[in-house]
């Protein structure tokens, strides 16, 4: 499992999860990623910011409600809410397939690598950090446009699914 995140065209880490992501491993990579993310974009004059999660039972139990509740407070960010049953109209989607896609592009054996499991997470973890951080501004800038076109396909299906 990994996580990431992006604002605009401004590209933050991603995170390797080794095993579940409960509600305590999940606030750890808020507290330890996303926080200092957020104060950096701060310092860039970037504020204002609404954090897009799904509702992955980590994303919305007490307990990370209750960590939302100060941090937001604290590093002046805002949830955004998210219905239960909703179409997947989160962009980090978009960038996970694109990063898939990519990563088979220049290492098309990924699927097939040989070797104990710690030896191909270790090749993966590495071919994943050096795609994710060869992703430039085009692609995120993409990714943003294309919004409007996610949400007009959402409108014009009246909240079914799209193709997004």
């Amino acid at each position: 499992m990994v996580w990431g995140c992006f604002v605009g065209d401004k590209l933050g880490l991603i995170v390797f999860i080794d095993g579940i992501c409960n509600s305590d491993v999940y606030i750890d990579i808020l507290q330890n990623n996303l926080l200092p993310y957020l104060d950096a974009l701060a310092e860039e004059g970037i504020s204002g910011i609404i954090f897009q999660q799904d509702n992955a039972s980590c994303h919305v139990s007490n307990k990370t409600h209750a960590w939302f509740a100060r941090a937001t407070n604290e590093h002046r960010c805002s949830i955004m809410d998210w219905p239960p049953n909703s179409p997947d109209m989160n962009l980090i989607e978009n960038l996970w397939a694109y990063l898939k896609a990519e990563l088979y592009k220049r290492y098309p054996d990924t699927a097939t690598l040989h070797g104990p499991p710690h030896v191909i997470w270790a090749k993966l973890r590495e071919r994943l950090l050096e795609v994710w951080w060869e992703i430039g501004e085009g692609i995120l800038n993409q990714l943003v446009n294309s919004m409007v076109d996610h949400v007009q396909a959402l409108i014009a299906v009246e909240g079914w699914y799209t193709e997004y």
